[in-house]
C-alpha cells in the first residue's frame, strides 16, 4: 500500500453539537474544523464528505457550502449502506483503490468492524465528551479534528517505501493557501520523498515535533512588537504560539529549522541590511557593471538641525524614500513616502527610527530575485515612475510628500524601458550567492533596479520567504522542495558526521 490516498469523513464530525449552535444563525461548524479543512484543501489527497440522513437540511447546506469552497466530493449516504458508499467511491475516486482513511465520530464506533472488512484505514474522533471511549483495535482514535493531519503523516510515514522527509509549517492562513494552492504543500507527496504537515498552537507542540524533520516558518507573520539593537539581536514579542514553537525548538536539535530564528533577524532591520549591503563592493570589477545598495542615512528625528549635511554626507539626494528602520512583522513597517524637498520632513508620519534611501530613477522596472536554496530565478515586473514623474503627481494633488503603504500599489508607468536585456544576470546571481552566504537563508529574495545613466545595479530590498509568484509552478515549486531536503541534509550530517 501506498499511504492514504483518500480521505472521507463523516459529517457528524465536523458540525457543532444542537446544543452548541447559534440559536439565531443555524448551526456552526465544530472547533477545528476550519483548520481541518485549509489543511486539507490542496493536499494533493482525494477528499469527501459522507451526508448521512440523520442531519438537517440547515447542516446540509452549511456543509455543502464548506465542501465547495475547499474542494470536496460530496456523498448523500448512510454509513449503514456502505455497498452503496463504495459503488459511488470507487466511481468518483478511481485511482484511489481502498488506500481512504475513513473518519467517524465515537457514537457512530458500531460501525467499525464493517468499514475494516471494506478495507478502510479507521480514525475515530471523541469529540462530544472528550472523555475516553472504549478502544477500536483497528481505529485510530484522537482528541480533535487538529489532530487528523497529524494521524495522515504517521499513517504515510509507516507505509513510505523511502525515507520521507515531514515538514511543519506555520504562516498565517491567506500565505498558506497561497503556497498550497500551487501544489507547494501536499499531505501526500512521498513521490517527492516530502510530506508537509501545517503546524496547530491548539496541539501540543512537542507532540507535533516527534513527527517532525524540518520546521518552515514565517515567524514575521506572528510578530507582535519588534525592538532593535544595532549591536545585538533585536527584542522581539511573538504570538503565543511562535512563541512557545521557538522555545520548544530549543529543545529539539535534531529538527532542521528553515531558517533559524536568529538567521532572520538582520532582514528585520533594513539599517543591518544596508551596512550589510556595503560589502557587494567586492563582488565588482572595472569595465563591468556595478552592484551596491542604495544611499542611505539613518534619522532618530526629521528635525534634526543638521538632516541637510548628513543627507549630503551619505550621497542621499532629492527626491528620496524614507522607510521605517523596522523592516517588517509589524503594520507600520509598510508605511513609507517619497519626499521631494526638505520641507516634507515637517509633520512626515513615517515611524521612526526611519531609514532615508536614495529614490533611483528606474524607468519603472523592477527585478524580482529570488534565491531558492543554490538557485536563483527572476521576473520583471512594472514599478513606480522616475523621481520628475512622481513629483508632478504630487504637486497636481496638491501634496507635499507623497505617503504609501508599500504593500499596496502606487502609481506605475504604462512601459517600462528596461528588461532583461540589460540585467547583468552574472553579476546579480554572483551577489544573490554572497547574500545566501552572508545571510545564511535557505530561501529569500530581493529587489534590484537599474539607474538610469549609471547602470548600477541597485539592490533596494531584501526580504525572508518570499512567495516567488512570479515564477512558474512546475520550475519554483521543484526548487522550493530541493531546497528543502538539501538544508535538511545538510543539517543531518553536522548534527551526525558520517
Amino acid at each position: 500500500m501506498g499511504g492514504v490516498r483518500g480521505i472521507l469523513l463523516d459529517a457528524s464530525i465536523l458540525v457543532a453539537a444542537d446544543d452548541n449552535c447559534d440559536v439565531i444563525g443555524g448551526p456552526t461548524l465544530r472547533g477545528g474544523a476550519d483548520f481541518l479543512f485549509r489543511a486539507l484543501h490542496f493536499s494533493q489527497l482525494r477528499k469527501g464528505i459522507l451526508f448521512g440522513e440523520d442531519l438537517s437540511i440547515e447542516k446540509v447546506n452549511l456543509l455543502k457550502s464548506m465542501a465547495e469552497v475547499y474542494s470536496f466530493d460530496c456523498f448523500k449516504l448512510s454509513i449503514s449502506s456502505l455497498d452503496a458508499v463504495m459503488k459511488e467511491i470507487s466511481v468518483a475516486w478511481d485511482d484511489v483503490g481502498k488506500e481512504i482513511l475513513f473518519v467517524l465520530s465515537s457514537h457512530k464506533m458500531d460501525h467499525c468492524d464493517k468499514l475494516c472488512d471494506y478495507g478502510f484505514l479507521l480514525s475515530i474522533i471523541d469529540v462530544d465528551t472528550g472523555a475516553d471511549t472504549n478502544k477500536h483495535p483497528s481505529a485510530h482514535h484522537i482528541k480533535k479534528l487538529e489532530e487528523l493531519p497529524l494521524t495522515l503523516c504517521r499513517l504515510n510515514r509507516k507505509v513510505a517505501s523511502k525515507e520521507v522527509i515531514t515538514v511543519g509549517y506555520s504562516m498565517k492562513p491567506s500565505r498558506q493557501a497561497d503556497f498550497a494552492k500551487r501544489g507547494a504543500f501536499p499531505l501526500y507527496s512521498i513521490q517527492h520523498e516530502l510530506m508537509f504537515l501545517p503546524l496547530s498552537y491548539d496541539l501540543s507542540i512537542p507532540s507535533q515535533l516527534q513527527e517532525i524533520d524540518v520546521i518552515l516558518h514565517k515567524a514575521t507573520d506572528d510578530i507582535l512588537s519588534v525592538e532593535l539593537n544595532l549591536s545585538l539581536s533585536p527584542k522581539i514579542s511573538y504570538t503565543n504560539g511562535m512563541e512557545e514553537l521557538r522555545r520548544t525548538l530549543q529543545d529539539h536539535p535534531r529538527c532542521c529549522v528553515i531558517d533559524p530564528f536568529n538567521n532572520i533577524y538582520p532582514v528585520l532591520d533594513r539599517l543591518k541590511i544596508q551596512y550589510l549591503l556595503l560589502g557587494l563592493e567586492d563582488l565588482n570589477r572595472e569595465a563591468c557593471s556595478k552592484i551596491r545598495g542604495g544611499h542611505f542615512l539613518q534619522v532618530d528625528s526629521y528635525n534634526d538641525p543638521s538632516l541637510t549635511e548628513r543627507l549630503l554626507e551619505a550621497k542621499v539626494s532629492l527626491p528620496n524614500i524614507v522607510k521605517p528602520q523596522v523592516a517588517c512583522g509589524v503594520s507600520s513597517a509598510h508605511s513609507m513616502a517619497i519626499v521631494f524637498c526638505l520641507e516634507d520632513y515637517k509633520d512626515l508620519q513615517v515611524p521612526l527610527p526611519a531609514i532615508i534611501q536614495e529614490y533611483v530613477d528606474h524607468s519603472s522596472t523592477l527585478f524580482k530575485f529570488y534565491v531558492l536554496g543554490e538557485k536563483v530565478f527572476h521576473a520583471v515586473k512594472k514599478s513606480t515612475p522616475n523621481g520628475d514623474v512622481l513629483m508632478t503627481l504630487s504637486q497636481a494633488n496638491q501634496s507635499k510628500a507623497l505617503v504609501f503603504d508599500s504593500l499596496k500599489s502606487l502609481p506605475t508607468a504604462e512601459n517600462n524601458k528596461f528588461g532583461d536585456e540589460v540585467v547583468d544576470l552574472e553579476l546579480v546571481k554572483n551577489a544573490a550567492h554572497w547574500l545566501r552566504r552572508k545571510l545564511d537563508l535557505t530561501i529569500f529574495g530581493f529587489d534590484v533596479v537599474i539607474q538610469e545613466g549609471t547602470g548600477d545595479h541597485v539592490i533596494v530590498d531584501v526580504n525572508y520567504l518570499p512567495s516567488f509568484k512570479e515564477v512558474p509552478d512546475d520550475v519554483a515549486i521543484p526548487a522550493f522542495w530541493e531546497a528543502i531536503k538539501n538544508k535538511f541534509r545538510e543539517s543531518k550530517q553536522t548534527i551526525c558526521p558520517p
